[in-house]
């Protein structure tokens, strides 16, 4: 497992500096809330200091105040377009999948999530939106691999049945940073309006406050969960259809999916790919249909990523 970024951890903190949590970001223009009052308007020092929503941070005062550095992350999620792969949030404990019947899943999508958050041990969910869909059930069989590693599948309705959608997710919520992922379509706005009443109101407040206007639609934002115990929010951030996977190496992304950790060591060269190799378990396991053919195929693509990268050649 890859150790989580250190940030700026080794410089040592200004006498000056307050503890905070960034609970807004827009392009170097961040939201830091110290815990009393209002969030603090803050930017980061030097051009090339990387801080993301849910960063613990250090401020010292100023108008904005100034992110002196970035404490030690529990973990990060990393979001990848055609050039690179970028951190986008940081230090989570759920990541809420949200997929539905309509439109046509995105599993890809889905799958990649997954592995994106068991390589750094995020807790992760299969939330089946749109529940009163005809096509629903045929999705389910689709997630039922899923179910057999060991995600958890919650079937709801943000919008017919919104009540009983909250208390399904509320346990799964409760005291914990989660954040919410899926495709465009599959309800995840609905779904985030249902668990923030007034959440576009509070975005509009959100954009006078980092001046960022209209675009705010593209800022992450970290948002209290009202009525739940303290500690439980939730991270929205806007729509993409790619995560970053490049960070992984083969035995990471091996690692991340729990149908081939749990046969790490049986096949018959330490260091098989599960592609070609003779002797391997996985690729028995395959074939006998004790792992899922479509979730095998999704291995042999990200893994034929990494493989493509040079610093993941060796």
């Amino acid at each position: 497992m890859r150790a989580a970024s250190r940030g700026d951890a080794g410089r040592p903190p200004s006498a000056q500096a307050v503890a905070a949590r960034v609970v807004a970001a827009f392009g170097r223009n961040y939201l830091a809330d110290t815990g009393s009052g209002s969030p603090v308007a803050c930017v980061a020092r030097g051009k090339r200091s990387e801080v993301v929503c849910g960063d613990r941070v250090l401020l010292l005062p100023g108008d904005p105040a100034l992110i002196d550095s970035v404490l030690p992350r529990r973990n990060t999620l990393w979001r990848q377009d055609a050039w690179r792969s970028k951190v986008f949030a940081a230090n989570l404990d759920l990541l809420l999948v949200v997929t539905a019947a309509e439109p046509a899943p995105h599993l890809d999508l889905v799958g990649r999530a997954l592995i994106a958050a068991s390589a750094e041990d995020i807790d992760a969910v299969v939330v089946i939106n749109k529940c009163e869909l005809e096509g629903t059930a045929a999705l389910r069989s689709r997630l039922q691999a899923l179910a057999d590693c060991g995600y958890p599948l919650l079937e709801l309705s943000a919008r017919g049945a919104p009540a009983r959608a909250l208390e399904l997710l509320h346990p799964w919520l409760s005291g914990r940073t989660s954040m919410l992922i899926g495709a465009s379509g599959v309800g995840k706005s609905t779904l985030a309006n249902a668990l923030i009443p007034g959440l576009q109101a509070q975005t509009g407040e959100l954009s006078t406050a980092l001046g960022s206007g209209r675009h705010t639609t593209t800022s992450t934002r970290l948002w209290t969960l009202p009525g739940m115990p303290e500690g439980s929010s939730l991270l929205d951030s806007p729509g993409f259809q790619a995560f970053g996977l490049n960070q992984l190496s083969v035995t990471q992304l091996q690692h991340a999916m729990p149908e081939l950790r749990r046969r790490n060591g049986r096949c018959r060269f330490q260091n098989c790919t599960h592609r070609q190799e003779p002797g391997c378990a996985v690729r028995d396991a395959v074939q006998a249909g004790e792992i899922d053919a479509e979730r095998y195929a999704l291995y042999l693509r990200v893994l034929q990523e990494l493989l493509d990268e040079p610093r993941h050649a060796g």
